[in-house]
């Protein structure tokens, strides 16, 4: 990122006109990684494939072999009791954006971290997912966004999971089918499973994605199902966080590519980003700054 594109970011951020879109990396440390995971199921249920360390296609094997919603339970399970991450650390990304004036943050994790950092910071934030399982809606079942005048705050926030959370595991994004089910959906139906706050903040805020890589199933399906879908609307500048890329070649043609959908690439690690990004809000000591 070039000193325009941090001026762009730190601006909008102080008005207040960010979206955070949380990924797994948020979590790492204190969840099992997506590749921990999928060894350990492979191992358990004889995955009989060679990628045994990804998680979508060995969770759509299970799904397959032993019924759709095993693979969304057995996640659910991995994942209670695990965590918060250490809020007082250095550089924590949750508790960094839990200290901004935000309204709305997005997820496609499973996990209440954000939330839990929301309310260490004083703030009453609010918790909501996306029903794209159709299989899965429960008639009449209400939503904040459902209560007449309600307006997400800095002070009272809105955690918006896309890819479901794990207390729901019907609503969780994790099989292959899974992910078309849902670029499907979201495609065809966002007005209605899109809150329209949650539209609004999707087309008139510039997108910070953190914990994502370019491999993620997760960022592909938001660049495509959301980004694109909604592209006609797009005018702001986005922020992408990715892993170093060992070809430069590579991470060059991948910047470009995504500069020209106004996506700006950061080759770093996300707690690389949070402590350039603090150091020029101000927040924090002084870091190296990273291309």
């Amino acid at each position: 990122m070039d000193d325009a594109a941090w001026s762009t970011l730190v601006n909008r951020l102080e008005d207040g006109k960010v979206t955070p879109f949380l990924g797994a990396g948020a979590g790492a440390g204190t969840l099992p990684t997506g590749t921990e995971l999928a060894s350990a199921w492979a191992d358990e249920y004889d995955f009989p494939l060679g990628n045994r360390d990804d998680l979508t296609a060995v969770a759509q094997y299970i799904a397959v072999s032993h019924g759709s919603m095993l693979p969304k339970q057995i996640v659910s399970e991995a994942l209670a009791g695990k965590g918060p991450p250490d809020f007082t650390a250095p550089l924590e990304p949750h508790s960094f954006l839990a200290k901004l004036d935000i309204p709305i943050f997005i997820t496609t994790n499973y996990d209440d971290f954000m939330v839990q950092a929301l309310v260490t910071e004083g703030k009453e934030p609010v918790r909501e997912y996306c029903r794209w399982n159709p299989d899965a809606r429960v008639p009449g079942e209400s939503s904040i966004f459902d209560e007449p005048g309600f307006e997400p705050t800095p002070e009272r926030p809105v955690v918006f999971h896309l890819h479901g959370v794990r207390e729901t595991p019907s609503s969780i994004v994790i099989t292959e089918d899974d992910y078309l089910t849902f670029i499907v959906e979201i495609s065809w139906h966002r007005r209605h499973l899109l809150p329209i706050r949650i539209q609004q903040a999707l087309t008139g805020t510039s997108l910070m994605f953190m914990g994502y890589s370019l491999s993620d199933w997760d960022f592909k399906v938001i660049f495509r199902a959301l980004v694109i879908a909604m592209e006609a609307d797009l005018r702001r500048e986005s922020v992408s966080v990715q892993l170093p890329q060992k070809d430069q070649g590579a991470a060059s043609y991948l910047a470009e590519y995504l500069r020209h959908k106004s996506i700006e690439v950061y080759w770093g690690d996300l707690h690389q980003f949070v402590g350039d990004l603090s150091t020029r809000l101000g927040a924090f000591p002084s870091t190296s700054t990273r291309d």
